[in-house]
């Protein structure tokens, strides 16, 4: 750790140490809460915002900026959407494809309201129509990712120049309401319409709450580490291979694709030199997604600078409060019934509410959190990082120019 210029610098070693310590400050919050555990809100969203307003104030106290060194948590990243990608059973994704290509559709639509929605409101506050494409899809289903990829062309082809602070608020602000959102629209649809999880159904991520935690020795955790490092080698191949065709990727979709390739392609009873099977599905699996999830959305919360986006709040709030009914409309009124009204739908909603406002990790979470509390829903797992993990970064390529154009 170091100190320059105002500015405080946390090495990797202590982020990871400060976001072990959020998750449990988040976990002693929402016990304790009993708003926060009755909307499955995440714990890693609690404790996570929680740390990030007091980093605010320290540094409206002193003038201290806080940055922090986030090269772990993308690593987490790559490991959670790993273990998903080793659960995923073919035989589940096939039958799953009809509700994937549902969501699919669904979501796509959205992403042009959500644009419609963003440019509208920002021309009713006066503001330039640019202001509000930046806060639609290409900050919010796009996440900062997209935001900074996008801010300088749009910065430049509209004379805008505080797009980049725009498209950054944006896309903070709204993976605060995503991460806020997705167990209060689960818990409506489940006790409106009386929903039951299938009790036979093993964990994705974390266990359930009601549920005694299974026991997992020292191997057991081992043999998921090296399952999970076997598909990670052959998704940086895969990324590379994918890359040099001329499509970037995330690493971490590549992982997933890894994970779903070695689960269904080797047999059972192919030989490992741990004398175990394949870990899908395993409680070790389900253990180290928790951990990844967990510490990669508290470390990405506490880092939140929010003293730099508050000149920006007022007109982003006001576009960012139309979205957010639009998006709860758009869960409850439309994916829900699209998907089937069932628990599984009712899972899959919540993820919307992260993919809609946030990010594909804020999609996992919500689930993650509500999965722990009624029940697991595998088809969710699956289908939700499918097309917020993937098919979105797509089809957000061929929109958001499509935007620039119309709105030039």
């Amino acid at each position: 750790m170091e100190y320059i210029d105002g500015v405080l610098r946390v090495e990797s070693f202590l982020a990871v140490t400060l976001g072990i310590v959020v998750l449990f400050l988040g976990r002693r919050l929402t016990h304790a809460s009993y708003w926060l555990k009755e909307f499955s809100i995440p714990e890693p969203v609690s404790g996570g915002i929680l740390v990030s307003v007091l980093f605010a104030i320290l540094h409206y106290a002193t003038q201290v900026d806080v940055q922090f060194d986030l090269a772990a948590r993308d690593l987490l990243l790559v490991y959670f959407f790993t273990t998903i990608g080793i659960n995923a059973s073919l035989g589940d994704l096939f039958k799953g494809g009809k509700p994937l290509i549902i969501l699919l559709v669904i979501t796509i639509g959205y992403m042009l309201i959500q644009n419609l929605t963003g440019i509208g409101f920002a021309a009713l506050l006066g503001q330039p129509e640019a202001f509000g494409l930046l806060s639609g899809s290409v900050s919010l289903i796009g996440g900062h990712g997209t935001a900074i990829a996008w801010a300088p062309r749009i910065g430049e082809t509209f004379d805008l120049d505080t797009a980049m602070e725009i498209g950054i608020a944006s896309a903070t602000f709204g993976l605060i309401l995503a991460s806020l959102m997705g167990g209060p629209i689960a818990k409506y649809l489940i006790k409106k319409h009386n929903l039951k999880a299938n009790t036979n159904e093993e964990m994705d991520v974390g266990t359930h709450q009601d549920s005694p935690t299974p026991s997992i020795n020292a191997y057991d955790f081992l043999d998921a580490l090296l399952a999970i490092h076997i598909c990670v080698i052959l998704g940086a191949v895969l990324n590379e291979a994918v890359a040099a065709a001329g499509l970037e990727l995330p690493l971490f979709v590549s992982c997933l694709f890894a994970g779903i390739l070695i689960s269904n392609l080797i047999p059972d009873s192919y030989p490992r030199l741990t004398g175990t099977r394949w870990p899908a599905r395993k409680p070790a699996i389900a253990l180290i997604a928790d951990v990844a999830l967990g510490s990669f959305l508290a470390m990405s919360l506490m880092s939140m600078q929010l003293w730099a986006l508050i000149d920006l709040a007022g007109p982003i709030f006001v576009i960012l409060g139309a979205q957010f009914l639009v998006a709860v409309g758009v869960a409850v009124f439309v994916v829900f019934p699209a998907m089937g009204k069932t628990y599984d739908a009712a899972v899959v909603c919540s993820g919307f509410g992260g993919i809609s406002l946030g990010s594909t990790p804020t999609a996992m979470a919500n689930m993650s959190a509500v999965a722990q509390k009624y029940g697991n829903s595998h088809q969710a797992f699956i289908i939700v990082p499918l097309v917020c993990a993937f098919f979105i970064d797509l089809a957000n390529a061929l929109i958001i120019p499509y935007f620039i154009r119309l709105i030039a």
